[in-house]
């Protein structure tokens, strides 16, 4: 009974521990007090400051752009090699494949980051490209980062998926390429979306190999914030962060009630079948 009651506590002062700060930080971007931390009344000065801030913005559209973009390719690449580390059991190189696409995971960013580094150096040299360091950079490193996760997150989905469904397909006449996209990419479809929004968000996140492959025309956000630590953050960045967390917190709830949905009218279309 004890513990039962400890259980709840526990939640509860773990949530809180978790969420209060960003609490504060949407009170105190209605602050009018420059100073973090002193209440000075109620405004919306920051805000008005936050959508003239033309260098604040572009940073946004950047990262943004740069999240996008590669988390789409990381999917891409990332569902290709789940399904290929699945699906064909005996192909050569297939432990090393697996090493290789997990390396990221466990590899400090620092080193990641160091090393592509180089590796742009030294493909500027030969080869002329890429000819500067920027969005293109920045973009392939998310991607080789993210790629990791999908991997992971796609190929948990496929071991216990039921290949009795593609193989049904497959006696009906379906070429293998079509059971794919018709079968098995719908029923991963929710696991393909978790891995776009983790890979979104550690690309929109990410500081560190940013900071090596970023160029002057193409700062992130993490970057322009972290370089702003020096001088004092302004209370334009709570604004921003207050509008990110309204806008991410809208577009999680949406994909979950469209999720909810789904799963309601998948168990209605089971139960009358």
């Amino acid at each position: 009974m004890k513990l039962k009651m400890k259980i709840p506590t526990l939640l509860i002062f773990g949530y809180a521990f978790l969420y209060m700060p960003i609490l504060f930080l949407i009170i105190f971007s209605f602050n009018k007090s420059l100073f973090p931390g002193i209440w000075a009344g109620f405004s919306l000065k920051w805000y008005y400051e936050l959508f003239s801030n033309d260098v604040l913005w572009q940073a946004v559209k950047t990262s943004i752009q740069i999240a996008a973009i590669s988390a789409t390719g990381a999917v891409l690449l990332g569902t290709m090699g789940a399904l290929a580390l699945d699906r064909f059991k005996n192909f050569k190189g297939r432990m090393l494949f697996s090493l290789l696409s997990s390396a990221p995971l466990v590899m400090p960013e620092i080193i990641l980051g160091i090393s592509l580094l180089l590796m742009f150096v030294i493909c500027e040299q030969w080869f002329g490209i890429p000819s500067k360091r920027g969005m293109v950079t920045v973009t392939i490193a998310h991607i080789t980062l993210a790629m990791s996760y999908v991997v992971l997150i796609v190929q948990s989905r496929l071991a216990d998926f039921d290949t009795s469904l593609e193989e049904s397909a497959l006696d009906l006449g379906a070429k293998p390429l079509r059971a794919v996209f018709s079968i098995t990419i719908p029923l991963i479809s929710p696991a393909i979306l978790a891995a776009w929004l983790l890979s979104f968000a550690l690309s929109l996140d990410d500081v560190v190999i940013a900071s090596f492959l970023t160029g002057a025309q193409s700062t992130t956000l993490p970057i322009l914030i972290f370089s702003s630590v020096k001088l004092g953050i302004t209370p334009e960045i709570n604004a921003l962060a207050t509008i990110l967390v309204g806008t991410m917190s809208l577009i999680i709830t949406a994909i979950g009630f469209c999720l909810y949905k789904y799963k309601r009218k998948t168990s209605s279309m089971g139960k009358n079948g």
